[in-house]
């Protein structure tokens, strides 16, 4: 009895144990979209967002989830390629996905300045709200390189700077924040750059590893993580990137952008 009543208590921990695992990882549709995004089924994860807004017209993380997928999934279909325009140009379902881009953070954000209007002070509207800027600016600078996008990239930085002016420990304002310091200081021209009021890779790089290091919940925690794991990849520096995409790797096995990583992080380069 003693043997059975121990197995029983073992199942029932590690049971637990599980389920806590999935409240961490899952368990609501909003997180079931998140993951479909973090194994790079961008597609898929903005058609479940765009479920959860036909039920909810006024969710924002829905909303910021969605621009975000379709900014995505619009940048693999470019592919890294150095000429962003002729890719473009070149990709016959790209302009389709733009339009659609375009029409959503423009409801994404109407949606933000409503839930404002009553309560200009609301943090996480203000977060939102500067998060699909900053898919607007990512999309324009970097993705797509035109040099465009400032109003969304002066209305980003001070919604964001005064949320951490505030609350220096919302991590993922944090990681925003250095998205927005690593692609102006890698995409935008010196002169352009001190006008903007500055940008530097090596900042927002500092800036993303301290939010990755730093205790916050699951998704979060995944969201800084794979920031990190992008810019050390930019960087050249592989030996660190390498240790970042196992670590996510083994949360999301699923990623083939994070398998070929590693695969071919074992191979010699080409001489």
């Amino acid at each position: 009895m003693v043997k059975v009543g121990a197995a029983l208590l073992l199942a029932a921990g590690m049971t637990g144990l599980l389920a806590g695992s999935a409240r961490a990882q899952g368990g609501s549709p909003l997180a079931d979209a998140q993951r479909l995004f973090y194994i790079s089924r961008f597609e898929d994860a903005a058609t479940a967002a765009q479920e959860l807004l036909k039920a909810e017209p006024g969710n924002l993380a829905a909303w910021e989830l969605r621009t975000s997928a379709l900014h995505f999934h619009l940048r693999k279909m470019i592919g890294d390629g150095k000429d962003k325009k002729a890719a473009f140009a070149a990709c016959a379902e790209c302009p389709r996905v733009l339009a659609i881009f375009f029409d959503d953070v423009n409801a994404g954000r109407a949606a933000a300045r409503v839930r404002l209007e009553p309560n200009p002070a609301d943090e996480e509207a203000q977060f939102f709200l500067g998060k699909i800027d900053l898919s607007y600016l990512w999309l324009q600078l970097s993705t797509l390189d035109r040099k465009t996008g400032w109003s969304e990239y002066w209305e980003a930085k001070r919604l964001l700077e005064a949320i951490l002016a505030k609350n220096p420990s919302h991590v993922r304002a944090r990681v925003a924040r250095a998205w927005m310091d690593y692609i102006v200081g890698s995409r935008v021209p010196w002169g352009t750059r001190w006008v903007m009021g500055g940008g530097s890779k090596s900042r927002g790089l500092k800036m993303v590893r301290e939010a990755a290091d730093a205790a916050s919940d699951y998704f979060t925690k995944v969201e800084a993580q794979f920031a990190l794991w992008e810019m050390l990849a930019r960087e050249g520096r592989r030996e660190q990137a390498l240790v970042v995409a196992k670590e996510l790797l083994a949360k999301f096995p699923e990623n083939r952008d994070l398998t070929r990583f590693v695969e071919n992080s074992g191979k010699t380069p080409p001489s």
